[in-house]
């Protein structure tokens, strides 16, 4: 197995003046500029950020209208934190889609992965319009969906590797996480009202366009692929592959404890945040689905401010620590958000968060993939949307604690093993975080 190698210096000189060759064989003659959006001098960038948009923004919509109608068709949170466990099923999938884009590009995995998620938008489109959905064949598609969704946040992470120097990497992941932070503004928003006015049939009309269109962007990304191995040599399995994509993380002290932090927040602090937010919305603070996508939204402000941020800065800080102080930060907002029982309160915590959101996993991200060669990225990255898994189990495990001893007790018991393991990671890896 080839050891990792990095590329520091893609966006410098050469000697002689000759610039140095993108290993996945993109133009950086003009790529000069190193404003806030740079990033956009990348012909592939230009496609790739807006049909993440609307692919963002389809998610986000996707999930808030189905929450709440499952909520309210149920009453129950244990079928809610079901529903938002499905939608991560797809992370056990992910390292074979990571390999698979590997093989055959990323923009062909994007596309395919996209026109099914508009095919199953359109399903519930039409079945919601002929009064025919219920909850089984909600949950149908939700299974269906959540097998993609996850791989599609792998192949964004990993086009962007492929196609970016490695001096513009914060910049081009902050610029790509405005997407889903915009997503959580306008989705959550665009949703709510557009279900609450017009029913679920007609507000997935939207959904299945959003796919759609960009579907559409996707087509115009870098056809590029990862630097394979050289003519002659053994072609491996996706299995084998993916072996390798663990060992290249199991090997890697920065890769291994930025994987074990992304387990542990995904597993501890995205169900509060996100997952219960119905549950909190309806039974804390007694608002209806005009006041989730609100608090949805209160968030998502905060964390695209936390995104700009890092577009603007983010390389020029230090991604280690910030990496560490974000997921600190949020925890802290965490334990006061559940001390509220009122929206505004709770809307004013939620932007803060949102803040502290952003720089954490911005700052992972860039570590990840600064430090994968480009043709381990694709597994690199879906080894670490496993992680993503975490948060199906802490999100089933919260259904049925706060059934029993209430949402402020397991929310406080999440939080505080949050913390303590955060530290720890802090300590046992702190040489690849700090220095």
């Amino acid at each position: 197995m080839a050891m990792i190698k990095c590329y520091p210096c893609l966006s410098a000189p050469a000697q002689g003046g000759m610039l140095v060759a993108h290993p996945a064989g993109i133009n950086l003659k003009n790529i000069t500029s190193f404003g806030p959006l740079a990033a956009f001098q990348v012909r592939s960038f230009r496609f790739q950020w807006p049909g993440d948009l609307l692919a963002s923004w389809a998610f986000e919509m996707e999930t808030l209208i189905l929450g709440w109608y499952i909520l309210v068709e149920s009453g129950s949170v244990l079928l809610l934190t079901l529903f938002g466990s499905l939608n991560f099923i797809g992370t056990l999938l992910a390292p074979m889609f990571g390999a698979a884009g590997d093989q055959l590009g990323r923009r062909i995995m994007m596309c395919s992965m996209r026109a099914f998620l508009a095919f199953l938008a359109a399903v519930i489109m039409v079945l919601g319009l002929l009064d025919m959905l219920n909850l089984g064949l909600v949950f149908a598609v939700v299974i269906f969906g959540g097998l993609v969704r996850p791989s599609d946040i792998v192949m964004r992470n990993a086009l962007i590797g492929d196609t970016m120097p490695a001096g513009r990497l914060a910049n081009a992941l902050g610029l790509s996480r405005t997407t889903m932070d915009s997503a959580r503004i306008v989705g959550a928003l665009t949703g709510a009202g557009l279900f609450s006015v017009l029913g679920i049939g007609y507000a997935y009309v939207v959904v299945a366009a959003f796919y759609l269109i960009s579907f559409v962007f996707t087509l115009g990304v870098s056809p590029a692929r990862p630097a394979r191995p050289a003519a002659g040599a053994p072609k491996l399995s996706q299995w084998t592959e993916f072996k390798d994509g663990l060992t290249v993380v199991r090997t890697t002290p920065v890769l291994l404890g930025v994987m074990l932090l992304a387990f542990l927040i995904n597993m501890t602090a995205f169900p509060i945040s996100h997952g219960l937010m119905p549950y909190v919305a309806r039974e804390i603070f007694v608002v209806d689905e005009n006041g989730l996508g609100q608090l949805v939204a209160g968030f998502a402000a905060g964390a695209l401010t936390g995104s700009i941020f890092m577009a603007v800065a983010g390389a020029r800080g230090h991604p280690g620590r910030m990496s560490l102080f974000g997921v600190l930060g949020w925890y802290i907002c965490l334990a006061i958000f559940i001390q509220f029982e009122t929206k505004n309160a709770g809307f004013v915590t939620l932007m803060i968060m949102g803040v502290s959101h952003s720089l954490g996993m911005i700052s992972m991200s860039v570590l990840l993939l600064d430090a994968t060669e480009s043709r381990y990225r694709g597994r690199v990255m879906g080894v670490r949307m496993l992680a993503v898994y975490g948060l199906p189990i802490g999100l089933m495990a919260s259904g049925v604690l706060i059934e029993w001893i209430g949402f402020k007790a397991t929310a406080s018991i999440y939080i505080t093993t949050g913390i303590v393991l955060t530290l720890f990671i802090a300590y046992r890896w702190r040489t690849a975080f700090w220095r």
